[in-house]
């Protein structure tokens, strides 16, 4: 890899830690909790359950104290869930982790393939927002900036408004269209709360700032 892709990769690992938290780990346990809900009260049978259980199998192994999952377990796992359950939010789910343990190899390409998977048949919209999202900072890594913005065209629900426009604007510095990449993270600071505005977000409009000056 040349410097610039390594400086790319490792915003794209930085930019995945950041927003794990909103995108997979944070909105994943609210969802993992509605999801098994509906999904017990929909199947009420062994196939549910035993999609539960190897879905919390994959929890256990991706979500270490350490952040060091087994890539082979992971890999072992979520194919398992991909054979007997294709098509559903735990096994795409279950890509997701995939997805993230190749960007941490540094093999964009495999998890280019997981996530445009699920972006082309999402069990449900979030799990489609999530997978474009993360999608679209794979392809920017790849130096495919442009690709990836127009992955982001169109509306995006309310819930992940902030985190695709704060993508769009990393996007458009990246093309070095500055005056975009300003409209774009002020979208995403009118997004969120005042005190969630404070950080990250803002430290970039404002290196924007100086840029200007």
């Amino acid at each position: 890899m040349s410097s610039t892709e390594d400086e790319q990769l490792a915003d794209l690992k930085d930019w995945w830690t950041r927003n794990g938290k909103p995108l997979v780990t944070g909105g994943l346990l609210a969802l993992v909790i509605v999801f098994g809900w509906q999904a017990y009260h929909k199947y009420q049978g062994n196939q549910s359950q035993g999609a539960s259980v190897l879905y919390q199998q994959l929890l256990e192994t991706t979500l270490t104290p350490d952040g060091k999952p087994d890539a082979a377990r992971v890999a072992d796992l979520a194919g398992k869930l991909n054979s007997e359950f294709a098509g559903s939010a735990y096994a795409q789910y279950g890509s997701l982790f995939v997805a993230k343990v190749a960007v941490d190899s540094g093999k964009l390409d495999d998890a280019a393939t997981e996530l445009k998977a699920i972006v082309d048949k999402p069990a449900n919209p979030a799990l489609g927002e999530i997978a474009r999202q993360r999608l679209a900072q794979v392809l920017g890594a790849q130096n495919k900036a442009d690709d990836a913005l127009k992955l982001l065209d169109g509306d995006a629900d309310k819930a992940f408004l902030a985190t695709r426009e704060e993508l769009k604007g990393d996007l458009l510095v990246q093309l070095g269209r500055t005056d975009d990449a300003n409209k774009a993270y002020q979208k995403a600071k009118a997004a969120l709360s005042d005190e969630a505005a404070v950080g990250g977000l803002q430290i970039k409009l404002d290196d924007l700032a100086k840029g200007d000056a």
